[in-house]
C-alpha cells in the first residue's frame, strides 16, 4: 500500500512505497508500472536508507494527466518530495522515470545530491521518440485495441523484436488492471515527444549521473544514453553484462550494489555510516 510523501503544488498527495530509514534514495519507475517493479531492489537498500519509490503521477488513475505539462509536474512532485524527506536526495530512475528524473534535477539541481538513470528514452539529436508510431498506437487504443496499441508501442518506439512485443501486447490487453496503464504508457510517451531534445537544459544539472546501461538492450538506448552521457560534465555509464532493460527485476542485488556505491562516493558515506 501506498503513503502520502508530500503534497504536490496542485494540492494533490504525493504517494509511494516507503521503506527503512536513513538517507533518502527516491525510486522513479518505468511505464507501465506503479513501483512495484523496484521491490526488490528497493529491500535490499531499505537497511540502509530510506527507499521511497514514488507512484508517479502519470500511472496514477485517480489523477487526471495531460501531455502537454505532465512531465513538468511529475518533476515538479519529485522536488516536493525530496524537500519533504529532507536532506538531498539521491534520484534512481528507470526509463521514462529516468527522464523525469533528468527533468527534475535541471529544474532543480540543489535538491538532489545525484542520480542513478537506467536507460532513459529521452529525444535526443537524430533519434526521436513516438511520432508517427505514436500515432498509429493512439489510433489502435481509440478503437478499443489496447492490446494492438502496446504491441505498436513495444515493436515500434521501445523496438522489442515482434514476437515479444506480441505477447506482452496481449498480456495488457488481457489483464483488466494493465488496460488503464496502457493509456497512461501512451501519455507518458507523448509527453517526452512533446518536450523534445533538452540535452541543453540537462547539461547544467552540475550533479553527479551513473547510468545504468544493460548490454542487450535495444540500440537506441544505447545511442541515447551515450548522447545524454556526453551532453552531462562527468557522467558515467556502467554496463550490466547480459542484461537488458529489466536488470531490476533479472539482476536487484547487481543493481542495488551500483545504487549503494554511487550513493557513498557522492555523499562521502560508507555502509559503516549509512
Amino acid at each position: 500500500m501506498t503513503e502520502r510523501i508530500a503534497t504536490a503544488a496542485d494540492g494533490s498527495d504525493i504517494r509511494g512505497f516507503d521503506e527503512g530509514e536513513g538517507p533518502p534514495v527516491i525510486v522513479l519507475h518505468p511505464g507501465m508500472d506503479d513501483g512495484t517493479s523496484w521491490d526488490r531492489v528497493s529491500a535490499r537498500l531499505a537497511p540502509r536508507f530510506r527507499v521511497v519509490r514514488l507512484h508517479r503521477r502519470t500511472y496514477r488513475t485517480d489523477l487526471h494527466v495531460d501531455p502537454r505539462g505532465s512531465l513538468g509536474q511529475e518533476a515538479d512532485d519529485v522536488a516536493a518530495a525530496a524537500r519533504a524527506l529532507g536532506g538531498r536526495a539521491v534520484l534512481v530512475g528507470h526509463s521514462s522515470g529516468a527522464v523525469v528524473a533528468l527533468e527534475a534535477m535541471a529544474a532543480s539541481p540543489s535538491s538532489f545530491a545525484g542520480a542513478v538513470l537506467y536507460e532513459p528514452p529521452a529525444p535526443v539529436e537524430g533519434i526521436p521518440l513516438g511520432g508517427e508510431a505514436l500515432r498509429r498506437a493512439e489510433a489502435e487504443l481509440a478503437r478499443g485495441r489496447t492490446g494492438r496499441a502496446i504491441t505498436i508501442f513495444m515493436r515500434d518506439i521501445v523496438r522489442y523484436p515482434g514476437w515479444p512485443a506480441r505477447v506482452f501486447g496481449l498480456m495488457v490487453g488481457a489483464v483488466p488492471y494493465l488496460r488503464p496503464r496502457a493509456r497512461r504508457q501512451l501519455v507518458d510517451c507523448e509527453a517526452m515527444d512533446r518536450a523534445g531534445v533538452r540535452t541543453a537544459e540537462y547539461s547544467g544539472i552540475g550533479v553527479p549521473v551513473l547510468f545504468l546501461l544493460g548490454q542487450r538492450s535495444p540500440s537506441h538506448l544505447h545511442r541515447r544514453t551515450e548522447a545524454l552521457r556526453g551532453a552531462i560534465p562527468g557522467a558515467r555509464v556502467s554496463v550490466l553484462p547480459g542484461q537488458g532493460h529489466m536488470a531490476n527485476r533479472l539482476r536487484p542485488a547487481r543493481v542495488a550494489d551500483l545504487v549503494e556505491g554511487f550513493h557513498d562516493a557522492v555523499t562521502g558515506l560508507s555502509a559503516g555510516q549509512g
